[in-house]
């Protein structure tokens, strides 16, 4: 479809609608008239400029509407829309409580995590809750062990973060953390909490790289969830795929 008859379709469905449908229509045309920078990696196996604009605007059009970082649901389905809109396949898994891959993008299978809290590091990377750790024995060597039964599910592993907090400015970017980086914990050092209260103990296993410098570490939280964490992943091993950067108005400000 042309530029011209997209805008024919656009003016013939506009007369059919009511008058607050326009004016919400209204407000989301001013958020994307809003100053906006989008940048991807030329590297990138995934993104492509269709992919970068459909998701870009996606995030533009949540914000119109919530002050909320974009959560891992609104993550995943809008790493679908972007992906088809790209001409790239894209589906979810057929069941809901599926513990491995969260979207198959042209036969291949990924993991999805968010980062929005508000102490964020823009060079650390931290995942709250990789994967719950069960009630079975609580052992570190066989917790790591299901990190890598969990991480035989899929084959690459993105985050997105919310990098500002602004009320006006959001900056989310896209980071692709290497399936290969995460498997060298095989080589990990353990360490127990031995004083801490919870119960079972919680531990780690850090990951330092020839100079002594942190890679990152597993952190075996034993709390009520029993999750595991990853924490203090340097970027600067990892991949960014792609950046938006915009300014936004809430639609109780149009």
């Amino acid at each position: 479809m042309t530029e011209r008859e997209k805008l024919a379709v656009l003016s013939r469905e506009l007369t059919k609608l009511k008058d607050s449908q326009i004016e919400w229509l209204i407000s989301i045309v001013a958020q994307f008239n809003l100053p906006q920078q989008f940048w991807k990696n030329v590297d990138s196996n995934l993104i492509n400029a269709a992919w970068l604009e459909h998701f870009g605007n996606i995030l533009m059009v949540h914000h119109a509407m919530s002050d909320a970082p974009f959560s891992k649901e609104k993550f995943e389905f809008g790493f679908i829309f972007a992906s088809r809109k790209a001409g790239i396949a894209a589906n979810k898994p057929v069941s809901r409580t599926n513990r491995g891959h969260d979207v198959t993008i042209d036969g291949i299978k990924m993991s999805l995590k968010t980062q929005a809290d508000k102490t964020i590091t823009e060079d650390l990377i931290h995942i709250s809750k990789f994967m719950e750790l069960g009630k079975g024995e609580w052992s570190l060597p066989k917790l790591r062990g299901l990190f890598f039964e969990h991480m035989q599910n899929y084959e690459q592993i993105f985050t997105l973060r919310a990098l500002s907090d602004a009320a006006k400015i959001k900056k989310y970017e896209l980071v692709e953390i290497p399936k290969s980086l995460l498997l060298e914990a095989d080589c990990g050092e353990f360490e127990v909490m031995e004083n801490s209260k919870q119960n079972p103990k919680p531990g780690y296993c850090r990951v330092f790289d020839k100079n002594g410098l942190i890679c990152f570490e597993l952190y075996f939280d034993g709390g009520t969830e029993r999750k595991l964490q990853i924490r203090k992943i340097r970027k600067e091993l990892c991949t960014v795929h792609a950046i938006w950067e915009f300014d936004t108005a809430s639609l109780f400000d149009v």
